[in-house]
């Protein structure tokens, strides 16, 4: 069971620019998921800070900290660790506190990013530290010992626990084992046990030694992060297209993932590292509203704010059968093209998907069931809803970094982000109603409008006889000048 959930036939390619680094991961020759870090704007998830408190909202149970960047993070109530009450095995008790009773405003904290600042909204925190590596997630503060729930061999689960438990009376702290520790030896588990507590001594050390706030520890960098996290038995090659950092990285896996040595290669190619795979024109893709299905149906991918929407449409598949097997064979594939798309848009979040109608519960189960396997290979946790009563799944998705679209893109300056801009004919009648306002309120001799092109050939045609009637009303002659670089919606009345 446990293969078929794996990945297979992966390839990492990394594309180094002096200021950007982007890496992709492929599978079976097709791009599941794309990674970009800039140098302006590195990734803060995992960094350790000492902030200040800055404000306390007890309507929100929660806390703003001031950690050195341009925005306040956000600290919540149930993100505070309370050593006294967890150690009296009671729980999760500061569910039950309220935020005033546990920080105050000007206090200073140690908090770690959980979560990096997206759109308007800072970064989030934690009180809670991990610390991972290649094998295990270390917590300080804690005595948990837990296995990931991708690995489902009940008797390797146990021999993990059995050995996570004998070392840890060693070193202490709690640990979870990750993926990548199935069928590994006691002695690697150690290691990595080793190297986290001398990272944790070592952070506690900076602690004491810092004063004032700012960044304590920083996560590893991209590329190193991607080897440590990503990087298994299902990883065929790792291609880089520096050779610096491929020495980088062979430095770093000789130390710390000796195995995957003969994987890591530099790319010397003439040929972009990105074209290897098209995958230059799969992010162009990535970026479209249209997601166009092989049998002709497509998804429409709304993002918002609050939410993303998903629609699912048959267009151009008419099917072979009956119009339910045509719905149900184009949800299907949906489904698969669902995974697919949030993974490399990287899309999380309250996320509502519209499938095709299906007048069969047993159809209806059949596509959630593939939904479900296909978003198994998904690296963010993600929980599915059964149909509403309207048709609709509705699902969530843990949301870390900001989406494919927030790191590339920015609204757009002419419609604000609203996807619309307002017609031209919208404009002229309300340039009618400023002129008019402007005639009431001021004296003047003549009117000049800059407009768009579009605009100014309109009011001279379509619109010249209402012109004509306004300047009768208002006994004042009106004049018009196109601006090439304005806007659609931009113009501006001008007294003479």
């Amino acid at each position: 069971m446990a293969a078929e959930t794996r990945r297979t036939n992966e390839e990492i390619l990394i594309n180094v620019m002096p200021r950007e680094t982007r890496v992709a991961v492929v599978e079976n020759g097709v791009l599941q998921e794309i990674f970009i870090e800039r140098q302006r704007k590195r990734g803060l998830v995992g960094n350790i800070y000492k902030g200040r408190v800055s404000r306390v909202l007890p309507g929100m149970e929660a806390a703003f900290v001031d950690i050195g960047l341009e925005r306040a993070a956000f600290l919540h109530v149930s993100d505070i660790r309370i050593d006294e009450i967890e150690d009296s095995g009671s729980g999760p008790a500061n569910r039950f506190l309220a935020i005033a009773d546990l920080i105050h405003e000007g206090q200073e904290v140690v908090v770690q990013v959980i979560k990096d600042p997206i759109g308007t909204k800072g970064a989030r925190l934690t009180t809670h530290a991990t610390l991972p590596s290649r094998f295990l997630v270390f917590l300080p503060d804690s005595r948990v010992e837990g296995v990931s729930v991708k690995i489902d061999d009940e008797a390797e689960r146990q021999r993990l626990k059995d050995i996570v438990s004998v070392f840890r009376a060693e070193f202490g702290g709690g640990y979870i084992v990750r993926t990548a520790a199935e069928g590994m030896e006691p002695w690697a588990l150690r290691a990595d046990m080793q190297f986290l507590q001398r990272l944790w001594d070592s952070i506690q050390e900076r602690i004491k030694d810092m004063n004032g706030i700012g960044v304590i520890y920083e996560d590893l960098p991209l590329v190193l992060r991607i080897l440590r996290d990503f990087v298994g038995a299902d990883v065929e090659k790792v291609r880089v297209d520096s050779r610096e950092t491929c020495d980088h990285l062979l430095r770093f896996a000789e130390k710390f993932i000796p195995e995957m040595l003969p994987s890591i290669e530099y790319y010397p190619g003439e040929r972009p590292i990105f074209d290897l795979y098209n995958i230059e024109d799969e992010i162009q893709r990535g970026l479209s509203r249209k997601v166009p299905l092989k049998s002709g149906g497509y998804l429409i991918i709304d993002q918002t704010e609050a939410m993303t929407t998903i629609d699912v449409n048959t267009g151009a598949y008419v099917g072979h059968r009956n119009l339910e097997e045509t719905i149900f064979k184009t949800n299907l594939e949906a489904a698969q093209a669902i995974a697919r798309q949030l993974c490399l848009r990287n899309l999380g979040g309250i996320i509502i998907l519209d499938f095709i109608d299906m007048a069969s519960q047993e159809h209806q189960q059949a596509v959630l069931r593939a939904l479900e396997k296909h978003l198994e290979k998904d690296r963010a946790k993600s929980h599915i809803s059964q149909v509403s009563a309207l048709g609709l799944v509705e699902m969530t998705r843990k949301r870390i970094r900001e989406s494919l679209e927030q790191v590339l893109c920015e609204p757009c300056p002419q419609c604000m982000g609203r996807g619309t801009v307002k017609t031209v004919e919208t404009v002229c009648y309300e340039i009618f109603r400023e002129l008019l306002r402007e005639s009431r309120q001021y004296e003047a001799r003549q009117f000049l409008v800059l407009a768009s092109q579009e605009v100014v050939d309109r009011m001279l045609d379509e619109e010249s006889t209402s012109l004509a009637e306004l300047q009768e009303l208002i006994g004042v002659p009106i004049k018009f000048q196109a601006e090439q670089l304005y806007a659609q919606e931009q113009y501006d009345v001008v007294l003479m």
